[in-house]
């Protein structure tokens, strides 16, 4: 049975996915760099911020590009990201079954936070591991082993869900269970290749699912 669930964050239990392509967009506008379309960009989407922009210009020093990309984000945070359907709905219903909740990202912790408290998550997670609390990002184990280690839970007992590969990779290789959401701009077919252990159509799947009920592959 399932005792703790680790969401990861963005395009999972918060729809930050125009805030994150309309900041990549800016900066590259703004160092004068090839613009890149929507379809380019998606499938980095998920690995940390460093390595994306590494990607999308193939530059070593992307520090001056992090530094526009946060300074968009911080200006237009509030105005582009989105709630997505059932979240928490589903999260108190998780917490009333006395189940250990708790956020993975790869995102900095500020915005981290800044997030969850706009749509009312925050106090629903009884631990948050950001990029400023690891040295390894996903998809190394080290970030999900880390919630664990907070939560003292069992990894076998525990589900990480994700949007991306690297949250799928990140589960397998802390020995978690790992579930997919359909609701991913890389598409089902994409993440089926990765082999999580559960695909989940709705947000609300997860209440069967650590019932017991399972949810279709």
């Amino acid at each position: 049975m399932i005792e703790c669930v680790l969401f990861d964050l963005d395009g999972t239990i918060v729809n930050t996915n125009e805030l994150i392509i309309s900041s990549f967009m800016y900066t590259l506008e703004q160092h004068a760099l090839p613009a890149l379309t929507r379809e380019q960009m998606i499938p980095y989407m998920g690995t940390s911020l460093p390595a994306q922009l590494r990607v999308f210009t193939n530059l070593e020093d992307v520090s001056p590009l992090e530094a526009s990309y946060r300074h968009y984000q911080t200006e237009h945070h509030d105005e582009l990201i989105k709630a997505f359907p059932n979240v928490n709905e589903t999260l108190e219903v998780l917490r009333s079954r006395g189940i250990k909740l708790g956020v993975v990202t790869t995102k900095i912790r500020p915005n981290t936070i800044r997030a969850l408290e706009m749509f009312d998550l925050l106090k629903y997670m009884d631990t948050i591991v950001t990029l400023n609390d690891v040295e390894k990002v996903k998809p190394h184990a080290e970030p999900v082993l880390t919630a664990v280690g907070n939560l003292e839970v069992n990894p076998e007992k525990t589900l990480m869900v994700g949007d991306s590969p690297v949250d799928i990779q990140s589960g397998k290789n802390a020995g978690v269970l790992t579930a997919a959401v359909v609701w991913s701009l890389k598409g089902e077919e994409m993440l089926r290749e990765y082999e999580p252990d559960f695909i989940l159509q709705d947000m609300t799947d997860l209440c069967d699912l650590v019932a017991g009920g399972g949810t279709s592959l």
